[in-house]
């Protein structure tokens, strides 16, 4: 099973880059291939609805997720809302996730975002069919050390994360993309 986890801050100090690093050794407890990939490493052009689809960039990433059995985005919360990177890339590659499992890690700096995925799961649901992992890892400045290791509260809410995302990837295998 191969499970890909895109980091989609941009930020070199990204808080939610960090906690996905956390998801590696559970998921290769679980028996997953883990496919890092890490958007501040493939810049991608903005969705414009034409061009931006047949950039290199933007073809490589699909198939990487299309690749994927299950996909999990670390995204930080900006404006109540996961960030434009994230959203980018779910505008450009978005087919590549139809019908898989998806799970999240979002990092904000207060506990008042907690929803503030909602729009991103609907979209995934909805737009691509996938099937969301109900247990997701939401983490604020709070949950962080004065050394930035997320605390283990945190780190527990990791294993258990990248453990359902195991479980449901291997129950739910991806449908084909319909054309």
């Amino acid at each position: 099973m191969r499970i890909a986890v895109v980091c989609c801050s941009l930020n070199p100090e990204s808080r939610s880059a960090a906690l996905a690093q956390h998801l590696r050794e559970p998921l290769a407890r679980a028996g997953a291939d883990t496919d890092w990939i890490d958007l501040r490493d493939h810049p991608l052009p903005l969705c414009d609805g034409g061009a931006a689809y047949g950039d290199p960039a933007v073809a490589g990433l699909a198939q990487r997720l299309a690749r994927a059995n299950a996909v999990i985005l670390a995204t930080p919360v900006y404006n109540f809302d996961v960030n434009a990177a994230a959203k980018n890339l779910i505008e450009l590659t978005g087919r590549s996730l139809t019908g898989k499992v998806v799970g999240l890690i979002c990092s904000a700096g207060g506990r008042g975002s907690y929803m503030s995925a909602t729009g991103l799961v609907a979209s995934l649901m909805l737009d691509f069919r996938c099937w969301v992992v109900p247990r997701f890892v939401y983490a604020d400045d709070g949950d962080f050390g004065p050394d930035a290791a997320p605390a283990p509260a945190v780190t527990q809410r990791i294993d258990a994360l990248a453990h359902e995302t195991a479980r449901a990837a291997a129950a739910l295998p991806p449908a084909p993309p319909k054309r």
